[in-house]
């Protein structure tokens, strides 16, 4: 059956998949907003959570990439009919996802300290950092549970149930956070930072047995691994392994902007870790259309319908565009009262307002870049994808980092590194996409 290319199909995936997107970061982003009003120790607390949530996002952005592989494989082999064919590999991709996040959970338990001490945690930051990671680590595996199962569902053109997955761990997450951190009275102490932390293992682990009952209901996909290894789990794994060391390179990107805004103080890491969970958050948003590329567009390239993919490319970027411009709007008439969400501290308050509006009037080109990377993990381009992150990350940021360290410029320096960065990935998948499927087109 071919696949309509129109408006409702889009967002019928779209919708579900952006509302998905965006209760991912908000777990992050409550911990910050509640964090930052904390009575005690507010600076530091906030400090630490963005810290790091900046290196889990790293571990969990790198070890989940099997979800793309996973779902670009089944959706190109439901456009071509052969959906029969590939029953057993997700069980085999989820058992290999999972020994993975063992493997690096286990390595990094024993090095805690020494892992913040190196990204410019000290003192009572440092000692915030090995706490809530101490406790929020346990999540790891089963947040890369629930990302593989929710592959599966998108590989079956179905963004239903990974968005009820995702709104049930937001809600609870926001839930358990007040209950937690600020405590219930004569039932429940507060617990602060360490309440934080155990709102969100909670969270996924409930996400993580809700994901398991929705695969086991709702599909015929087995989770049990069983020996041969099916012939396309080395391309799931290559694929995997070129979006791993993608991922690698955007983190570094990441991982380098909070350690150098560490470095300017406690106040100015503060400020970035709002800009940056507003940053993921927007990325999240947006990046439904880019959910729905990813998903049709490889059920087409499935079918080799290449007519269909230059339509929906051009859909998908124009929806998320005007996502885009919607955000910007929405970022400059409550710019100074999403700041004040997030803390009651007044230096920390300057340092976000003097970089924020970089941010806003980056995300139009975001759109860009986050659409066509969906579209392109759809198409199975993950090596491309991998080389455009490395060159936006060595050729762009991080000489960027270095000349703001000459210049003096501060937390603006490090957004332009950002903006920059983003611009480059844009520019690169666009004419790469131009270059490859135009051709192919005009055969048709």
């Amino acid at each position: 059956m071919k696949t309509k290319v129109t408006y409702k199909t889009i967002n019928r995936l779209a919708i579900p998949a952006t509302i998905a997107g965006i209760a991912e970061p908000i777990l992050s982003i409550t911990d910050t907003a509640i964090v930052g009003n904390i009575k005690t120790d507010s600076l530091e607390s906030l400090a630490a959570v963005g810290i790091v949530g900046a290196f889990l996002s790293m571990l969990i952005w790198i070890l989940g990439q099997t979800r793309s592989a996973i779902s670009a494989i089944i959706s190109q082999y439901l456009g071509a009919g052969r959906i029969e064919e590939i029953k057993s590999l997700p069980a085999q991709a989820i058992f290999f996802n999972l020994s993975l996040s063992v493997l690096f959970l286990l390595s990094t338990i024993f090095i805690i300290e020494e892992i913040f001490t190196l990204l410019n945690a000290s003192g009572k930051i440092l000692e915030f950092c090995v706490t809530y990671y101490s406790i929020r680590v346990w999540g790891f595996p089963l947040t890369l549970f629930v990302f593989a199962v929710m592959g599966i569902f998108r590989g079956l053109q179905n963004t239903y149930w990974p968005m009820l997955i995702a709104i049930t761990g937001a809600v609870l997450n926001i839930l358990l956070d007040f209950i937690l951190v600020y405590g219930v009275r004569d039932i429940i102490s507060p617990m602060n930072i360490e309440g934080a932390a155990w709102a969100s293992l909670i969270s996924q682990a409930v996400m993580a047995i809700m994901a398991f009952i929705l695969l086991k209901r709702k599909t015929e996909v087995s989770l049990w691994p069983r020996l041969p290894l099916h012939p396309e789990l080395k391309r799931l794994v290559f694929m995997s392994l070129n979006l791993f060391v993608r991922a690698l390179a955007l983190n570094i990107t990441l991982i380098l902007a909070v350690r150098e805004a560490a470095s300017f103080g406690d106040s100015v890491v503060g400020a970035h870790t709002i800009a940056i969970n507003l940053w993921l958050f927007s990325a999240f948003f947006i990046d439904g259309y880019g959910a729905a590329g990813n998903i049709m567009g490889g059920k087409l390239l499935g079918a080799r319908d290449y007519n269909g993919l230059w339509l929906l490319a051009k859909k998908i970027i124009l929806y998320g565009f005007l996502i885009s411009l919607l955000l910007v709007i929405a970022g400059f008439i409550f710019y100074f009262p999403i700041g004040n969400i997030f803390s009651n501290d007044k230096e920390v308050l300057t340092c976000f307002y003097s970089v924020f509006y970089i941010l806003i009037l980056g995300l139009p080109i975001n759109s860009i870049a986050f659409v066509f990377d969906g579209l392109f993990k759809g198409l199975g381009e993950m090596k491309y994808l991998r080389n455009v992150l490395i060159g936006a990350t060595f050729l762009g940021f991080i000489p960027i980092l270095f000349l703001n360290r000459y210049l003096d410029f501060g937390l603006t320096g490090i957004w332009i590194g950002l903006s920059a960065w983003m611009f480059i990935r844009a520019a690169a998948l666009v004419w790469k996409f131009y270059r490859k499927f135009r051709p192919l087109l005009q055969k048709v």
